[in-house]
């Protein structure tokens, strides 16, 4: 017993040191703790009136973050069950669904697409540069789905999924730019958008880009811990769920959204991460969206301004698609980036994104989202420039200045506080 005891102090302890752990990857992000506070509420009964009270509110709130006046499933699963959740109630087996690869989850949900019983297939830029596939340094090429639906004169091709904001690289698409495409081949294809990195951070609209389901997830731009996902869903979406075939019961939206009329739920859902999901939505929705978006795009871009000055490779290659949530460092031929990480964790104390499938040893992913500040990411940078001299990568210079200096230069349109 004593045994067992000694292993559990020495666990809290090595996992727990002094000061604020910097968790910098690009989701799970860091929590704010008027957040963790709501959580730690008392559980209430999710059949009772309170809780109808928060489900009603919650399920206002996520529609006006998905920018949306139709309906938002929330479930209590991570954000691959709502991938799967999206598929299964608008698909049939064998439907020939297109999927536009742009990085790690964009195959994932190809691979998850397979598994189910649909007929996926890939489309992706041609290419490779720096010795990294094309399309995992760019976004969606929306000409190439157009192209391949105008193909597509038997309307074989049901449902286009992209990814907006691609974790794994650092890329942002344009999903506009993608149903313009669509339409333009006049196309029935649905379109199915994963914003699960890039709801609340970046720039998304579902209802005026013409997405039929977006997928997202609580643990990014939603400042909560995992264990919520969602699908907002459009008219033609519901439709198609009526005729789809693929076994759906969990998932099934036509329950969910006549429980949901009254603020519950068919299951049990999590009621506690209800509680973080409104008070996060109170912190978003009560800045404002403009001001969270604008707020996401200038910490990347300092944090961009440091990785220039370091003279290191930006993951993604398009500065037009630069995403807000993350930026990927490709570290220089023969270094591996996964033995930077490691220096970065143990001898400062921060965690950074892992280069993922294609690109794993070649870069490392810097998260800027969540409950973070200027000092935050300008400490990040300090333990990356410092990890990176360790290892033994010669800079051109100083990132901790140049992020100094962006942010000194730039400040934020809002002061976080009024002075006393």
């Amino acid at each position: 017993m004593l045994y067992f005891a000694y292993c559990r102090i020495m666990l809290t302890t090595n996992f727990h040191p002094t000061g604020r752990h910097f968790l910098q990857i690009p989701g799970p992000s860091p929590v704010p703790e008027r957040v963790l506070r709501a959580m730690s509420l008392p559980t209430i009964d999710h059949r009772g009136p309170e809780f109808g009270a928060l489900g009603l509110k919650v399920l206002a709130d996520v529609q006006k973050i998905f920018q949306t006046r139709h309906p938002v499933m929330i479930y209590p699963a991570s954000g691959t069950g709502a991938w799967e959740a999206a598929l299964s109630n608008t698909l049939s087996p064998g439907d020939h669904v297109l999927m536009y690869e742009t990085g790690h989850f964009a195959f994932l949900w190809h691979r998850l697409a397979t598994r189910l019983g649909l007929m996926a297939e890939v489309l992706a830029m041609p290419g490779v540069e720096d010795g990294v596939p094309t399309s995992w340094r760019r976004g969606v090429q929306a000409e190439l789905i157009e192209q391949r639906l105008k193909a597509d004169t038997g309307h074989a091709i049901k449902a286009v999924c992209v990814v907006h904001n691609e974790t794994s690289t650092g890329a942002t698409s344009n999903i506009a730019a993608v149903r313009k495409a669509i339409d333009a081949a006049r196309h029935p294809a649905l379109l199915l958008v994963d914003t699960i990195s890039g709801l609340a951070g970046a720039d998304y609209r579902h209802d005026d880009w013409g997405v039929d389901v977006s997928i997202s997830g609580s643990q990014k731009g939603l400042m909560l811990p995992p264990g919520m996902s969602f699908n907002a869903l459009s008219p033609k979406a519901i439709e198609a769920s009526k005729s789809a075939k693929l076994p759906r019961s969990f998932w099934a939206w036509d329950e969910i959204i006549e429980m949901n009329k009254t603020g519950y739920w068919p299951y049990t859902p999590n009621t506690n991460l209800m509680y973080g999901l409104s008070e996060a939505a109170d912190m978003i929705l009560g800045q404002g969206l403009d001001a969270v978006l604008a707020r996401h795009q200038r910490w990347a871009a300092g944090v961009r301004a440091a990785v220039n000055a370091w003279g290191l490779p930006i993951q993604c290659a398009d500065a037009g698609v630069y995403s807000p949530i993350l930026t990927g460092v490709m570290t220089p031929v023969g270094v591996d980036a996964d033995a930077v990480r490691k220096i970065i964790y143990e001898r400062f104390d921060c965690s950074l994104g892992t280069g993922l499938g294609k690109i794993k040893g070649r870069m490392f992913r810097i998260g800027h989202l969540g409950d973070s500040n200027d000092l935050t990411l300008i400490g990040t940078v300090a333990a990356c420039e410092m990890g990176l001299k360790l290892a033994g990568v010669k800079l051109a210079g100083s990132g901790v200045q140049a992020i100094m200096d962006y942010y000194a230069g730039h400040p934020a349109a809002l002061a976080l506080r009024k002075a006393a």
